[in-house]
């Protein structure tokens, strides 16, 4: 059998003879009906996700004790990065109790991780990381891991983890391997919704693990939204104490802490959004002068009166009052302190105009200030707001969605990435596709990340894991200027219909496919081949405690969700 490099496309191919010798067992795919074959080429076992950019493998075989005598060893002393990456990665390569050594195969007995920048140690991972690595397993008891920073080294470790697999009478294996591997993108997040369903603690640590496993290093945390604010405010506790769900369903300063401290172990980057000035219907619960007072029928009909389905009652934050701004930045001071990345996403979206238009205050406001538009007002907060942002006492970089550079309004470009959302196929948009939007966007000049084509909320019967795979980021122009403004992507998860009992099986293994189109090489794209080490990326998240559903007929080796011993 012949192998050969996988990844960045212009490499020599390198072809290694190779004959399996052993018998080999893993979880496989299998076809829908026996007339309709599975397509693409059946990865050997031990097959990491995502694709690195360079992997020369061999099927020279090595064994492992991952039990009982295997060390992880770094040149980096008192680093609590490479210290809980030891213990995790520790328990993860333990496949299966019974497992045991070859006993004719030569030991890999410990890896010996090389970091030349020990920053990490003591810092929190951010956009500018270089998770690059280099990985060899060439016949010598110790393997070798180098990377220029401890990010990296993760990245790393949880590529070794993969690579070790059981034979099928259950004995460890390892194959000689040579990688050199780093990401296409910066930024490669997931998205989640805990306004519209509360997550407890344990499940957004389960949420991490499973991203650390795709190389995931952004959770961006919709934390509020119009349902409730779950959020515990040192500056306004009022905010959760009556906007949130109950009691329980708060989120304390020490979860925040936890969740922040766990993403670090794991290389993940903690971005909030305090979605505003739409969204905020829960945020007027504690503070009702923050809502603007909409009018129903005109200056006969209000204030406070709703016209469905234009507007409620008051909603979206009024923009003409100081008390408004003033409130803004004791909000945000208190989060540049809490959450330590450089970013904070500001929202921004699906700010309707209609309660705005009502308002007659409003509309004395904006003739007082020679405004003749409603997205006037818009623009108004949206200056406000990114001034406050770059006094405080630390200035953040901003996210924001794509609305306000839709409607032409002066956002700056200067430490600003634009989320682009909106496409045909969300509901956002008629007949406008991301491309058209994300080319508009770049034409103007702004950074971007893309999460449009990968709303993972929309679930559908079959392998729609292919739709979010198959999408090429930077499929919106060919001018390669403009395609550099894209920094990454993240896939959605917005939690109407979902919770801590179905999000884990929801979005994994489908995240995985977005995770791989942001860390490998642009040239990885045949799915059909794709699904196999797939199959294997999902029958190792069961195996590490995960309820990723199955993305076709098969099975997980001798071992399946929820089946216990007897």
């Amino acid at each position: 059998m012949e192998m050969r490099i996988l990844g960045v496309p212009g490499l020599i191919p390198v072809t290694i003879l190779t004959i399996w010798s052993i018998s080999l067992s893993s979880g496989f795919i299998t076809w829908i009906a026996v007339r309709l074959p599975l397509e693409g080429e059946v990865a050997a076992p031990g097959a990491p996700w995502p694709l690195p950019q360079q992997w020369n493998t061999s099927s020279r075989q090595m064994t492992i004790d991952p039990a009982f005598n295997f060390v992880f060893a770094s040149n980096l002393t008192d680093c609590d990065v490479l210290d809980g990456a030891f213990e995790r990665y520790g328990r993860w390569i333990q496949l299966d109790s019974a497992a045991r050594p070859h006993d004719n195969l030569t030991r890999v007995e410990r890896i010996d991780v090389r970091v030349a920048n020990a920053a990490g140690c003591t810092a929190f991972p951010s956009i500018d990381d270089d998770e690059s690595y280099s990985l060899t397993i060439t016949g010598s008891s110790t393997a070798v891991l180098n990377s220029p920073t401890v990010w990296g080294a993760l990245r790393g470790l949880e590529t070794f983890s993969q690579l070790i697999y059981l034979s099928d009478d259950k004995k460890y294996l390892i194959n000689f391997t040579s990688i050199v591997d780093f990401p296409r993108f910066s930024y490669r997040g997931l998205m989640i919704d805990t306004a519209r369903h509360y997550y407890p603690l344990n499940t957004i640590i389960r949420i991490l693990d499973a991203m650390s496993w795709d190389k995931l290093n952004v959770l961006r945390w919709h934390i509020v939204d119009d349902q409730s604010f779950p959020y515990e405010s040192t500056t306004y506790p009022n905010l959760s104490f009556h906007g949130a769900y109950s009691a329980y369903h708060v989120y304390s300063q020490e979860n925040v802490t936890r969740v922040i401290a766990e993403a670090r172990l794991r290389g993940i980057r903690v971005i909030p959004e305090f979605d505003a000035p739409g969204h905020t219907w829960s945020w007027g619960k504690a503070f009702p002068v923050l809502l603007t007072p909409c009018w129903g029928n005109g200056t006969q009909g209000g204030p406070h009166v709703p016209n469905y389905p234009k507007h409620g009652p008051q909603e979206i934050l009024n923009p003409i009052l100081e008390s408004t701004y003033a409130f803004m930045e004791g909000l945000y001071e208190e989060i540049v302190q809490k959450f330590p990345d450089d970013y904070v996403h500001l929202g921004m979206e699906e700010v309707y105009y209609a309660c705005w238009e009502s308002n007659p205050n409003i509309s004395q406001w904006m003739a007082a200030n020679n405004l003749t538009h409603i997205k006037q007002v818009e623009a108004y907060y949206i200056m406000r707001l990114f001034n406050i942002t770059s006094r405080l006492q630390r200035p953040i970089k901003r996210i924001i969605w794509q609305e306000p550079v839709d409607n032409n309004l002066a956002v700056p470009k200067v430490d600003t990435l634009v989320e682009m959302w909106k496409d045909v196929t969300n509901g956002a948009s008629a007949n406008t596709t991301w491309q058209e939007y994300t080319l508009a966007t770049a034409q103007k000049g702004y950074n971007m990340i893309l999460s449009a084509p990968w709303y993972l909320n929309f679930i559908s019967y079959g392998q729609d894991w292919k739709n979010y795979y198959q999408v090429e980021p930077t499929n919106f122009t060919a001018n390669v200027t403009l395609q550099a403004l894209l920094k990454g992507g993240e896939a959605c998860v917005w939690s109407e219909y979902i919770d801590s009992s179905n999000f884990l099986s929801v979005v994994w293994p489908r995240a995985s496919a977005v995770a791989e189109r942001l860390w490998s090489s642009r040239a990885v794209t045949d799915v059909n081949t794709a699904q196999y080490r797939l199959d294997q990326q999902r029958c190792r998240m069961i195996r590490r405690g995960v309820p990723a559903k199955p993305i076709l007929n098969g099975y997980c080796g001798d071992y399946e969700w929820d089946v216990r011993p007897e």
